[in-house]
């Protein structure tokens, strides 16, 4: 049975700055706490660094091009900071408004409208080196950046996404170090929590000062699908603990306006939470005109008996959060992706439709979507140059998503766009190039761009409008 999306159902792709532009040394950049991070032996699986990357810095008219050609009608990118502000203190770097202004016309002249992200995790290191997100001063740092773009490109951009999830920002990179800047305590991974809210509330403060009802402004959060295994108590229990730290630390001060107290109850061993000032929450409370939600698989959790809530190995896999001693989550099962994670569409569903239950006058976008597996090339004459990625297991992956879109919409749920992850194959963080989520496929070593099934395929969803 076919399913219909509505007339302005927003389809589009998304990347990330780090991962897809390298030019890493150039346009006045300076280093971010990924480059930092990666210059670390043993930090990235193959020892790679965004330094390359896919070249968008230098090919983006090319991968634009793709974007027509897939029919999409928006593309999510980001702003590397570093690019705008390279120093402490300033001055805005003009190369890197120059650049990004440049990228932001050429989408326009496409007919693509950009999306822009503000912080997708690439700080810039003279920021990490005085405290990064544990600072308070950070947050403040971000809200001045986020008025400089605002002010030079507030007519370029049709939505401002203020953070790309938060949680890992804070957890991985200062709970357990799996990500830069590599940190391994609980207590400074708080800080870096409420820091991200308050940076959010900063941002939209700064944007609306500048732009006022014009403007469009999410957050993206990769809410933790966590579902109990059963549906004993000490499930059902396990299962909100997760929720607690991993969801409702940001959704209670970004849209309800406070923290739950039971969050500062079961931290109380690891932080007193004295870093939030007056009126802090009440800044991170923020109206947003949609809320961005990143999906790939889910967490089965179950209760287990409570370990030292004091404990911390401080090892990079050890839990990132705190006050998970009464939860275990258990191995995943079912076809894996090459990420090792599971697939279970209709939870994508059960959270969309629960996010419209509890705030539904706030619409919801897919800001990434994806999947992981091991891509082989082949050569078809008929393919766009020649050669195409057959890949029928990220074929399926995103058709059961997007029919998982669809069935909440079917049951009432707000969503209003579908952003692929990703449009290229790029550098995936801690895994380097390891693991390709493109649904165009890159040849590092050359640069070319080279079509995939899965492309083909959301490129009829686009032009159809329906699953």
């Amino acid at each position: 049975m076919t399913f219909t999306f509505p007339k302005d159902f927003t389809w589009g792709t998304a990347t990330a700055s780090y991962q897809v532009e390298g030019a890493i040394y150039e346009g006045g950049r300076t280093a971010s706490i990924w480059d930092t991070y990666c210059a670390v032996p043993g930090n990235i699986l193959d020892g790679s660094s965004g330094e390359f990357a896919c070249d968008q810095y230098h090919r983006y008219l090319e991968d634009i091009k793709l974007m027509q050609e897939l029919g999409v009608g928006a593309y999510r990118l980001s702003v590397a900071w570093s690019r705008i502000v390279p120093k402490y203190g300033g001055p805005v770097n003009q190369e890197g408004i120059d650049y990004y202004r440049r990228v932001l016309k050429a989408l326009h002249e496409a007919g693509i409208k950009p999306a822009v992200t503000l912080y997708h995790w690439d700080l810039p290191q003279y920021l990490e080196d005085r405290g990064g997100w544990v600072n308070r001063e950070t947050a403040l740092r971000f809200a001045d950046y986020v008025a400089v773009l605002v002010h030079e490109f507030g007519d370029l951009v049709d939505t401002w996404i203020t953070l790309n999830e938060p949680w890992c920002s804070a957890y991985l990179g200062y709970g357990n170090g799996a990500h830069a800047p590599g940190l391994r305590d609980h207590a400074k991974a708080l800080a870096a929590v409420h820091h991200l809210n308050l940076a959010h509330g900063l941002a939209v403060k700064a944007i609306r000062a500048e732009l006022g009802e014009r403007a469009k402004v999410a957050v993206t959060l990769n809410l933790a699908a966590n579902v109990a295994e059963t549906d004993a108590s000490e499930d059902i229990a396990a299962k909100h603990r997760a929720d607690l730290m991993a969801n409702e630390v940001f959704l209670g001060p970004m849209i309800d306006g406070a923290y739950n107290p039971e969050i500062f109850e079961v931290t109380k061993h690891v932080t007193d939470w004295s870093f939030i000032q007056d009126g802090d929450v009440e800044i991170a409370h923020q109206p947003i005109d949609a809320l961005g939600i990143n999906y790939y698989s889910t967490n089965h959790v179950r209760g287990c008996v409570a370990t030292d809530a004091g404990s911390f190995a401080g090892d990079r896999h050890a839990n990132a959060m705190p006050a998970q001693e009464n939860v275990e989550t258990l191995p995943p099962t079912g076809e894996l992706t090459a990420m090792g994670w599971n697939q279970e569409p209709k939870a994508l569903t059960a959270l969309l439709c629960e996010l419209s239950e509890r705030w539904p006058d706030l619409p919801i976008v897919i800001t990434e979507n994806g999947s992981a597996w091991e891509d082989e090339v082949s050569e078809d004459s008929a393919a766009p140059g020649g050669r195409i990625v057959h890949d029928p297991q990220r074929v399926a992956y995103l058709n059961a998503h997007v029919q998982a879109v669809a069935d909440a919409l079917a049951a009432g749920a707000n969503v209003t766009g579908y952003f692929a992850w990703s449009l290229l194959d790029n550098f995936e963080w801690a895994y380097g190039y390891t693991k390709r989520f493109g649904i165009i496929r890159v040849d590092y070593d050359t640069q070319a761009r080279i079509w995939k099934d899965s492309a083909l395929r959301f490129r009829q969803i686009v032009q159809e409008n329906a699953i």
